[in-house]
């Protein structure tokens, strides 16, 4: 009776000759050839006899082309190992186990999973392979997936360990609380020694604990406001047992799908001390009938007044801050750049006449004021900017001054010729626009060339031919 060995680990038929029986060469051929993806006949000594291939795809792999070689000869430098010992340990009889290794194909790497047996006492080695492509792709597309997540895990870790420190190590008292049960999560070590509580002992309190209880209700309608708007005036309240007032304002965030209400807290009375004048100088640029907007080295709004808002026809101050001035200010290209030219030659810029875009639509003729002024490395820009609604700045109105032109230039009708005439309109029309040119640009010859579309040294001439000026000694 032919031994027959069963992979490791697991149970063989108790009687192999009596069920199923002897079979025929060709049905044991057929049954092995189904059994596997792949099926290779070898002899003790490795080499490929035949090759049964019942994976479609296989074949385009050109797996079928190896009788006659040696199947260590087939894979990769890092699996001749696992082939030598599956041909080893089936010539002398060991328990088959299933090993994987790795062949080389003209179109790729496949990788096979096989468990080699040998047909009884006889020289032929049976390896039944079963295609793990399928496999290895999930594999790689799992760990791909876990080292996603680890990078992820390490961000999330790394702004985790910010945020503490900021939080930690903010002056400012901050309060996390939740908007739905108005109950404290978090509290910065400032929030603690501000209300004069012991570490820990905010966390899951009622937040309205800790003000007076008559402005407790003033308290909790201060956050239902700031659930319903960002933009929030600042409150204040008496802490209880009467240790004194805070002011306070709370915004609205999510985090997890959990509204939350962040609450900065400061002493009213260090307020008005440190701060005093700030805060009278910030309402009364706030409440300026001319708009007012302080931006930063790239024009992008840093604060702007109410004033501005309205002329910009934006809903409130935050949907301005952070955008730049250019959204609004000026003619594209051309006001913008010759207001930031004048403010990096002379630090300040008077009265230019421009114009101001609203978000929906509306323009106002505008006059704009600038000064530049530097904190430590950063420069920032202070512009006023004055609705004059159609009035013009002091600039040559041609509407005033072109009909009594027009009569003039008809008079000469009969007297010039029709060449002359339309020479002598040109030159009006000319001067007129040079005229104006200068005005918007404060008798900024450059700037003016730059928006008439010519040279300076066009212009220069020009001048001079209209008797508004002479070439100044030494300009290009």
């Amino acid at each position: 009776m032919n031994k027959h060995h069963a992979p490791s680990g697991l149970h063989a038929f108790t009687a192999p000759d009596i069920n199923p029986g002897a079979l025929a060469a060709d049905v044991s051929a057929a049954v092995l050839g189904a059994v596997g993806d792949v099926t290779l006949v070898l002899d003790l000594h490795g080499k490929i006899l035949d090759t049964a291939i019942s994976e479609r795809e296989l074949v385009t792999f050109g797996l079928g082309g190896w009788n006659g070689g040696d199947w260590v000869d087939t894979v990769t430098v890092e699996s001749r190992g696992k082939v030598a010992e599956m041909i080893d340990e089936a010539t002398v009889g060991k328990p088959a186990r299933w090993r994987q290794v790795t062949h080389m194909t003209p179109n790729g790497d496949v990788p096979i999973r096989y468990l080699a047996l040998r047909l009884g006492d006889g020289d032929r080695i049976i390896a039944i392979g079963r295609d793990m492509r399928s496999a290895a792709t999930a594999q790689q597309r799992l760990l791909q997936t876990q080292q996603s997540l680890e990078r992820d895990y390490i961000k999330l870790r790394q702004a985790e360990a910010r945020y503490r420190l900021l939080f930690d190590m903010a002056r400012e008292a901050v309060l996390i609380v939740d908007a739905g049960s108005r109950r404290i999560v978090e509290a910065n070590p400032a929030a603690y020694r501000l209300l004069g509580a012991r570490e820990g002992a905010l966390t899951s309190q009622p937040a309205t604990a800790m003000v007076d209880a008559e402005d407790r209700e003033a308290f909790l309608a201060h956050l239902g406001a700031a659930e319903a708007t960002d933009d929030m005036t600042p409150v204040t309240l008496r802490l209880p047992r009467g240790r004194g007032d805070i002011r306070l304002v709370s915004r609205l965030f999510r985090q997890a799908r959990v509204a939350l209400l962040l609450v900065r807290i400061e002493s009213a009375a260090e307020s008005v001390a440190g701060s005093g004048g700030d805060s009278r100088l910030a309402e009364v640029v706030e409440r300026m009938p001319d708009a007012f907007v302080l931006a930063d080295g790239a024009l992008n709004i840093l604060t702007a007044n109410a004033a501005f808002v309205e002329l910009a026809e934006a809903p409130s101050a935050d949907r301005v801050r952070g955008a730049s001035l250019g959204t609004w200010l000026g003619r594209p290209g051309i006001d913008l750049e010759l207001i930031m030219g004048q403010l990096r030659d002379h630090e300040s810029v008077r009265n230019v006449a421009t114009i101001l875009r609203g978000s929906t639509g509306g323009q106002e003729e505008v006059e704009v004021s600038g000064v530049s002024a530097r904190f430590g490395e950063e420069v920032c820009y202070g512009f006023t900017i004055r609705n004059v609604g159609r009035r013009l700045r002091s600039v040559p109105d041609p509407g005033l001054d072109l009909p009594r032109s027009v009569e003039q230039l008809t008079e000469l009708v009969g007297r010039m010729s029709l060449k002359e005439i339309v020479r002598e309109s040109t030159d009006l029309i000319e001067r007129l626009c040079i005229e104006a040119a200068l005005a918007y640009t404060d008798d900024n010859r450059a700037s003016a060339a730059e928006i008439l579309g010519v040279s300076r040294q066009s212009l220069y001439s020009k001048l001079h031919r209209h008797g508004l000026g002479s070439l100044v000694p030494g300009e290009e």
